[in-house]
């Protein structure tokens, strides 16, 4: 079986002007808008307690994410936030002054008018900004990449929006979203990755995610735990290690838990330009096959990215087996923990702690993260079964798709 690939963090840090992106006084807007959605409650916070008595750590905390707002996935929480944050510049509000009664309210709609929201997608993302599209009474399109799926598909296209999929990578999926916003009246580009003169909207889109983290920094006091002592969080471009890693360095700016981004090896451009070590962007091109639909990014959002070389201890890249093993021990947990129904982007990082912790190949990495007996890992299952045919031929049948590779 290919092996789980590391590199520890020695890039040059900047000025860390982008920390601020995901300042605390940011989150709380976003947290206050997204309790007012009807539906909002707070994620389950998984306490494997068993789990972690058997890989030899004091907790593993795992914030189930599919059962948000019924999506099966994290991503609404920076769609609809930056739709919100979009209407209200629009309208010349603050986002205080806005919530969901009020945004979806015929008064406003008729003083905003119609916009149409542009977007790429493998799914998740681009469901939820469907279904924040749909309810706001405005419009969205939604390009998905080669290899998506139908049932994902089917998805968006439940909530009356365009949707196709292409035969190109997610990366031309979010040019083509650009070109084709750029030519219609009132075309706004909703995308969760950042480049050159687009930063704003990703910023919210960030900014939305951290009602996730805050919710979970909440339950673990809850538990007990003061703090995570780690963190392991999947990426794609980056957006949510970003506003994860940003989050909780601007909390415990004095005692930050040690993080370690994740990407799927077949598109790990962050693990790329770790590697490179001298702070530059790199991508990767072409077909990116990995059963990790939701990671499948070959290009980094530049502003999560400077977050992440300045506060990120180490970039981890993982093959499909990883995230396929974690997914069938989620769903059959030791008997006295908790089950987490886990999709192929979401089981990864619980994948690669478990192999961290058991397996000697990864001993030298245990040690540099300093793991053990006292460590409080903090895990986020990003989706659940959001193609659940797929999710049963993975836990069911035991299939890996690239097996082989």
């Amino acid at each position: 079986m290919k092996p789980i690939k590391w590199v520890k963090n020695t890039m040059p840090k900047t000025e860390d002007a982008n920390l601020s992106v995901m300042a605390l006084e940011e989150v709380k807007k976003a947290r206050a808008f997204h309790s007012t959605i009807p539906g909002y409650a707070r994620t389950p916070l998984a306490d494997l307690k068993h789990m972690a008595a058997h890989l030899g750590v004091g907790s593993v905390c795992v914030k189930d994410e599919s059962y948000r707002f019924g999506l099966n996935a994290f991503k609404v929480l920076g769609g609809s936030f930056a739709i919100a944050k979009y209407i209200a510049g629009q309208t010349g509000r603050s986002i205080t002054e806005l919530d969901f009664k009020t945004l979806t309210s015929d008064a406003l709609r008729e003083e905003f008018g119609q916009a149409t929201f542009f977007t790429a997608t493998d799914g998740n993302h681009g469901r939820g900004v469907a279904w924040a599209a749909h309810r706001l009474g405005q419009k969205a399109v939604v390009f998905m990449p080669k290899g998506s799926t139908q049932n994902r598909l089917n998805h968006i296209l439940a909530e009356e929006a365009t949707a196709t999929i292409e035969e190109v990578n997610y990366d031309e999926c979010v040019r083509m979203a650009a070109a084709a916003a750029a030519k219609v009246p009132n075309g706004v580009v909703v995308q969760d990755t950042a480049w050159k003169g687009y930063e704003e909207i990703p910023a919210w889109i960030m900014q939305g995610y951290g009602s996730m983290a805050m919710e979970a920094d909440e339950q673990l006091k809850e538990l007990g735990i003061s703090r995570p002592t780690h963190i392991f969080i999947q990426a794609g471009v980056g957006s949510l290690a970003g506003g994860v890693q940003g989050f909780f360095a601007n909390l415990y700016p004095d005692d930050p838990p040690i993080v370690c981004v994740v990407e799927a090896d077949t598109a790990a451009c962050l693990y790329k330009g770790a590697v490179a070590g001298d702070g530059a962007e790199y991508n990767v091109e072409g077909d990116m096959p990995t059963i990790m639909a939701g990671l499948a990014c070959g290009e980094p959002n530049t502003t999560s990215w400077d977050i992440l070389k300045n506060h990120v201890d180490t970039f981890i890249a993982a093959p499909d087996w990883v995230s396929a093993k974690a997914m069938r021990m989620l769903a059959a947990p030791i008997k006295g923990d908790p089950q987490v129904t886990s999709g192929e982007s979401g089981a990864v990082t619980f994948g690669v702690l478990h192999e961290i912790m058991v397996n000697p190949d990864y001993e030298e990495l245990k040690a540099q993260l300093k793991l053990g007996k006292d460590s409080r890992v903090l895990l986020f299952s990003t989706e659940g079964d959001t193609d659940p045919e797929r999710y049963k031929e993975i836990v069911w049948d035991g299939k890996d798709y690239m097996e082989d590779r």
